[in-house]
């Protein structure tokens, strides 16, 4: 029988994949597959990790407890996402989950929170931002998942910088030019984009952020948008300017 994988569904482990590999899947991957998808032995789902690529696995076991299931047929291998950092600072936590799982969904190689003077959500779950990736990557096809850092103050993250990495900030302040000529200087080069909080960066944070020779500030147009809607919108521009969309043939 001929297996649609469009309607195959699809989760993360990690855990080793490979032919024949016994795969164990936590309770509440057991209650997706079992109660909500209605699955049972001898179906199907797809499972990935970030070294071994995806694998159709056949369902062994399922019961409350979990589900083993085994490796039986490689569909993809691992991919490499851009070198394109995603900070931001971190909103409440509806919209927190909302720009991780965009940031996911739109290529950035690694999520790093920063903490910046007017930061709403100083305070969030560490492992719910991991989830949230996880939960996009399942869903968009990714066979990798972005890394996940720990929240860090804007003054270190400063402070630590590798300066071979061009930092991109979203700055209200900047004056409205094309930022598709402003990021196309920086093709080929390791790149970060920053975005800030809602109100924006304090006036010391933007001197700052300006004083350094990494940073270049970018307008978003003549309008204010949101910090979920921005960091979309800039994603947006540098994944289709320098990042993988070009070359790129998924649909």
């Amino acid at each position: 029988m001929e297996i649609n994988l469009k309607r195959t569904p699809r989760l993360y482990v990690d855990q080793p994949l490979g032919l024949d590999q016994a795969i164990a899947l936590s309770p509440d991957q057991g209650h997706y597959l079992g109660r909500v998808m209605r699955l049972s032995a001898q179906d199907h789902v797809r499972i990935f990790n970030g070294e071994h690529g995806e694998w159709l696995c056949t369902i062994e076991q399922i019961s409350k407890r979990g589900a083993l299931v085994i490796g039986t047929e490689k569909i993809s291998e691992a991919q490499t996402l851009p070198d394109v950092d995603y900070l931001f600072a971190p909103l409440k936590t509806a919209r927190l989950d909302y720009m991780a799982q965009k940031a996911t969904e739109m290529g950035a190689g690694r999520i790093r929170p920063v903490i910046t003077e007017f930061t709403q959500g100083k305070r969030f779950k560490f492992d719910r931002l991991v989830a949230n990736t996880i939960e996009a990557a399942e869903q968009c096809n990714l066979v990798c998942l972005p890394q996940v850092l720990e929240p860090v103050k804007l003054p270190v993250v400063i402070r630590d910088w590798d300066g071979t990495r061009q930092l991109i900030f979203c700055d209200e302040s900047a004056q409205s030019s094309s930022p598709i000529e402003i990021i196309s200087k920086f093709k080929g080069q390791p790149t970060a984009l920053l975005i800030g909080p809602e109100g924006g960066f304090s006036e010391r944070e933007r001197e700052m952020l300006l004083s350094q020779p990494f940073v270049t500030a970018i307008s978003l147009g003549p309008r204010v948008m949101r910090a979920d809607t921005a960091a979309v919108a800039a994603l947006a521009l540098v994944q289709a300017t320098i990042g993988d969309w070009q070359s790129s043939n998924r649909s």
